[in-house]
């Protein structure tokens, strides 16, 4: 017994915690002793001291001495005290949180992807977590409670779209405000997605293989949500989203994806058409507990390669790199919608994500966005509201005028959606904001009914034009109508203050070629501190860039007469 106190009064020494549970014992007593011997010694000596000031007729000199020495001790023991406090917290923003959230790892509530037969689940499960602060927003007093976004600052010199302040909370609030559950998805609880290897396709049907080609009435029937339900939502063939799917990703990746547990960040390149955007004013806890992908296609990582110095080992800073093969379609615009749209498909562990346009550099602490557009609002599926255009109608328009689309096509998919039920927006159809997303930015929880709503929204985009503008708001109404669920949609301006935005690759070498000097973007993100406006606007006029159009090929859709409404079936 005396060897083990022994090693625990070295311990002691070391961490401070155990002396008083060893006070009793021999060591404790020499201890003791130790001091009594030290306290004689030192009496002594200050009776010496006062002998010899006497000597010399110094008494005042030496009293004066005598409380130098007292308050020096004195300090010395208060600055130990206040040491050994201080490093138990950290105050941030005048709350005291605990040095040990900084280091917590918060697990996923979603167990991995099941396999029922040849589909894949996706089921919420409860789980018990550890020990760690919790914050209610029930008896939580909100930093950022009364907050109101100011009225746009009037400057004749900068016209058009501008960021716009936005309340955000520390990073280590936002965890502790964290839901310890996954919120509750309305009716659907089980999502199963339709696997079908020997998939042969069918002209009849639009769509593609990819998708599986699903008919107009298997089309209608996924819009009836049930508790439990069977939809199309890409990776209908191979084993799993991956492997021999189309969209083909190396085994180890994929290993690696499933181990993301908790937040995904995610954007992609395809085509070489972008700059790889680097995340700014990320915490070192983010880093360490969120995971940050970027999905390319071989192009792009050979350029990557040749023209990154930050390459190492498929990881571009916070960027792991992901080479996807075998792409499903020759668009890399529709290609882009697969991870935009199918990321609870691709990382099935994870329970939220922040998808983020490879045009757009991110700003904030992804855990910031998901505190201020998701738990505070109560929301489970969050994106911006277009900065100018609240009515699709406007928005195709918009589309054939810019070149972004086939006039043909644009029309069809309108013209089908009208048919449909499709009308123009007003303030009547409140608390409907807009019709129309800026698609760039989608903030959600990984839920069965957000991921209905990006597999419902993906097929819309495998079936008509990739203009994901256009197909939203009809996904989203239907949806509404049957389990009054829908989005939540935030202020352009809101969106503007994370992500700034940059030029496309080759805009910029354009740029750079001419030997014009490329200005500084308008999405300067303001803070409480920094006035909004602060960086210098582009130019009003670019270089006209358009890409390619999509080359149509035999897995490609159609473009039929739209189908008048009686033969649509039941809505």
């Amino acid at each position: 017994m005396s060897g083990s106190a022994a090693g625990l009064g070295l311990r002691s020494g070391s961490y401070g915690s155990l002396a008083a549970a060893v006070g009793g014992s021999g060591g404790g007593a020499r201890k003791a002793g130790g001091r009594g011997w030290a306290l004689r010694g030192e009496k002594e000596r200050l009776q010496l001291l006062h002998r010899a000031l006497r000597l010399v007729g110094r008494r005042r000199a030496g009293v004066l001495l005598l409380l130098a020495v007292a308050s020096a001790a004195v300090f010395c023991s208060l600055f130990a005290v206040v040491k050994d406090d201080s490093s138990s917290i950290s105050i941030v923003n005048n709350y005291e949180v605990p040095n040990a959230i900084q280091k917590s790892v918060y697990p996923s509530t979603t167990r991995p992807l099941k396999m029922s037969g040849d589909q894949y689940s996706s089921v919420v499960n409860k789980i018990e977590l550890p020990n760690r602060l919790h914050l209610s927003y029930a008896n939580f007093t909100h930093p950022c409670e009364g907050f109101s976004v100011p009225p746009p600052l009037v400057d004749k010199k900068r016209t058009g779209p501008r960021p716009c302040p936005v309340c955000y909370v520390s990073v280590d609030q936002a965890f502790a405000l964290m839901p310890l559950q996954a919120s509750p998805s309305p009716v659907l609880k089980n999502l199963n997605y339709i696997s079908e290897d020997g998939i042969v396709a069918n002209l009849s049907s639009q769509g593609s293989e990819f998708g599986g080609h699903p008919s107009l009435e298997q089309r209608n029937k996924s819009f009836d949500i049930s508790e439990s339900m069977t939809v199309h939502c890409g990776f209908v063939r191979g084993k799993k989203p991956g492997q021999g799917t189309g969209f083909d990703i190396k085994d180890d990746d994929l290993v690696e994806m499933e181990q993301c547990r908790e937040l995904v960040v995610a954007s992609a390149i395809f085509g070489n058409y972008d700059m790889i955007q680097h995340p700014r004013n990320i915490s070192e806890f983010s880093k360490a507990n969120a995971c940050f992908y970027m999905f390319v296609d071989e192009e792009t990582e050979a350029y990557v390669k040749n023209s990154s110095s930050l390459y190492n080992n498929n990881k571009v800073g916070l960027w792991r790199l992901v080479v996807v093969r075998n792409l499903p379609y020759e668009d890399p615009r529709r290609t882009g919608k697969i991870p935009k749209l199918l990321l609870h498909r691709l990382f099935p562990n994870v329970r939220f994500s922040v998808w983020i346009d490879a045009k757009l550099e991110l700003v904030a602490d992804p855990y910031l966005l998901l505190e201020r557009f998701l738990w505070r609002k109560k929301a489970t599926f969050a994106i911006s509201r277009h900065y100018k255009r609240f009515d699709v109608f406007e928005e195709a328009e918009a589309n054939k005028a810019a070149g972004k689309y086939d006039n043909a096509s644009v029309d069809y998919q309108i013209e089908f959606y009208r048919n449909e039920g499709l009308s123009h927006y007003s303030p009547a159809k409140f608390p409907i904001t807009s019709d129309v997303p800026e698609g760039c930015v989608i903030i959600r929880e990984h839920i069965p009914i957000t991921n209905l709503f990006t597999c419902l929204w993906f097929n819309e985009v495998d079936r008509f034009t990739s203009r994901d503008q256009i197909s939203f708001s009809t996904v989203r109404d239907k949806i509404r109508a049957r389990v009054g669920w829908m989005p939540e949609m935030f202020l352009d301006c809101e969106r503007r203050n994370f992500v700034v935005q940059a030029y496309h690759r080759e805009l910029l070498e354009q740029m750079i070629a001419s030997g014009r000097r490329p200005p500084s973007t308008t999405d300067a993100p303001p803070s409480r501190k920094l006035r909004p406006g602060s960086r210098k606007a582009p130019p009003s006029k670019k270089p006209s860039v358009k890409r390619k159009k999509e080359k149509k090929s035999s897995s490609r859709r159609r473009v039929p007469k739209p189908p008048v409404a009686g033969g649509m079936g039941a809505m």
